[in-house]
Formats: structure tokens, sequence, C-alpha cells
């Protein structure tokens, strides 16, 4: 990556204390992510991981340090459309509607997102990626797997072409074929447009890892301990 790549997202000695106070829940955590960059975050379960990219995402609360954007903090009043560039995907996330269509259609009734619309073509186009066709926009939610709930979130945010995805075990619940084409289709989408773009991906697979990211950053305990 070089240098000259615009740094997207700071994180300054990110602090979180367990409520106990004897121990850390984020402790110190400082990193960069840069345009075209795709980082994986791995590390055992309760290292802190879900707690990095949600705090990243400004979604919980810190105890010390800081996130920037574009080399700006984020003022509280800022915080709406800094979550529409910097957007956190749950393993298990919620959908808001009764069919699939309805799921990505709601993004656009908020007021963030005014002055935009539904692109069906371009949620058709993205779906034949995913080996679906139209019919699946009519699926209700209710019926949906695990798998189809993950990909349907997915569809969701990447319609809205935020800059940072930070992406907690995005293909957890997938097949084999579904999952590659996940990772083709999220490698594609940072490299059309790599300059604006970047994936943090929480994963416990090592060989996704490798296929994926460019960088892995290891997480214990709360700390970033390796690269």
């Amino acid at each position: 990556m070089s240098s000259r790549t615009e740094t997207l997202l700071e994180v300054r000695h990110l602090t979180r204390h367990h409520p106990d106070g004897r121990r850390s829940l984020l402790d110190d955590v400082s990193l960069e992510i840069r345009g075209g960059e795709r980082l994986a975050v791995v590390g055992p379960s309760g290292a802190g991981k879900t707690l990095l990219l949600r705090a990243m995402a400004r979604l919980d609360p810190v105890d010390g340090g800081e996130v920037r954007f574009r080399g700006a903090r984020i003022r509280h009043d800022g915080v709406p459309q800094f979550r529409r560039q910097v957007i956190y995907l749950h393993q298990r996330p919620a959908l808001p509607g009764e069919t699939v269509a309805a799921v990505l259609r709601q993004p656009f009734s908020l007021a963030v997102h005014r002055g935009e619309s539904f692109d069906s073509d371009r949620i058709v186009a993205l779906l034949e990626e995913l080996h679906r066709d139209d019919s699946f926009l009519a699926k209700r939610t209710a019926d949906l797997s695990g798998g189809e709930i993950q990909l349907v979130a997915l569809l969701r945010v990447l319609q809205l072409d935020p800059t940072i995805l930070l992406l907690d075990e995005p293909t957890a619940a997938l097949d084999a074929r579904t999952t590659r084409s996940v990772e083709d289709l999220l490698t594609a989408w940072v490299e059309e447009a790599s300059a604006t773009r970047a994936i943090v991906w929480v994963t416990h697979d090592a060989d996704q890892a490798a296929r994926m990211v460019q960088q892995v950053l290891s997480m214990d305990r709360g700390r970033l301990v390796g690269s």
C-alpha cells in the first residue's frame, strides 16, 4: 500500500474497562485503515474483536481514546453521518421488514439517506453474483435461513456505498460456494474504488483470512498483539 494512500479511519488508544474494574475489554488499541486495505482481525473468543469493531463504528462507548475519520474528530452531531460512512455488520443481524425487498428499501426512508433511492437493477445484479434471482426479493424474512439473513444484511449495506465495512464473521452461516462468492464480491467492491473503500473483517477461518486480506491483526485480552 502506497504511503500516499489516504488514511480513512484512525483509532487512537482506545480503552474500555470491564465493569468489575479489574481488567480491560479494550486495552490501548491503535490502528489506521487506509484506502484500498482489507484487514482481518483474528483471535480467540472473548479477545475483544467485536468490541473493537463496534467501538470503531461509534456504536459502543469507550473509556479512553478516540476514533478519527479522514483526519477529523467526530463531533456528537456528526455521528449519524459517520455511521453512514463506516458501517458495522453484525454476525447475526436483525432484518427490519417482512420481505427481503422491504428490508433493502428501508434505509432510504431514513433522513441520513435523503436524496438517495433504492436501485432494484443494482440489487438484482448483486443477487446474480450470489447465485440468486429476483424472486429472492419476495421472500419473507421469517422464512430465511441464517445464511440468507447474512446475505440480505450484506446487500443492505453494500447498496449504501459506505467508505468502510466492519464485518463480523459475515459468512459464518454460508455454504462454501456462497462464501467464496461473497469474498469475490467484497474484493471487487474495494478494488473498484480503492482510494475510498476499505474492509475490516473478523474471522475465525485462517484460510479465509489468507484469501481475503492483505494484513492480519491478532487480538488477545483486548490488545492488538501482532500482525
